[in-house]
């Protein structure tokens, strides 16, 4: 509705208000409310550069790590009350963004942290003079939309082909 609310008043110099807003199909009430809003809205600008200057301080002070959630709450310790969603329209319009990386990896399953670990049967030599002598196993995870799919592979450590 602004770019239609820009034009009219571009134009307006050689048009009437009235035959603009026909053209556009939009109500003249919605061009003046569009008006009286400019000074609102450049105030409004104003103040987002403002924040995010000091987002953009609060963030190279994290050494660019700190996302929406942690900014936000910076600024507050900082006494200034400001939403969240305010604080990711900001950055996301000034192209600021945390680090999303997790530091942990999550398992599926609870280590046992009573078993007994598993013996090494081949003493970390993962060499083989003839196909069938020694092979490893490995089993991973993949994640699909219908749930997690398991992947379990044998491989001769001779020819390095699976072979299971």
């Amino acid at each position: 509705m602004s770019e239609g609310c820009r034009f009219i008043r571009a134009e307006k110099a050689d048009f009437t208000v009235v035959l603009l807003c026909k053209a556009m199909k939009t109500a003249r009430s919605t061009y003046y409310a569009w008006v009286a809003g400019a000074e609102a809205r450049e105030a409004r600008w104003r103040a987002d550069q403002a924040l995010a200057h000091q987002i953009t301080v609060i963030h190279i002070a994290s050494r660019r790590n700190y996302g929406v959630p942690r900014v936000t709450a910076e600024l507050r310790r900082q006494g200034r009350p400001v939403n969240h969603k305010r604080v990711a329209r900001v950055m996301r319009e000034n192209g600021i963004a945390g680090n999303g990386w997790r530091t942990g990896r999550r398992s599926l399953a609870k280590a046992d942290t009573k078993a007994a670990t598993s013996p090494d049967l081949i003493g970390r030599d993962f060499t083989a003079d003839r196909p069938g002598t020694k092979t490893v196993g490995d089993i991973t995870y993949i994640p699909t939309a219908g749930g997690w799919l398991y992947l379990a592979s044998w491989l001769d450590l001779a020819t390095r082909e699976i072979i299971g």
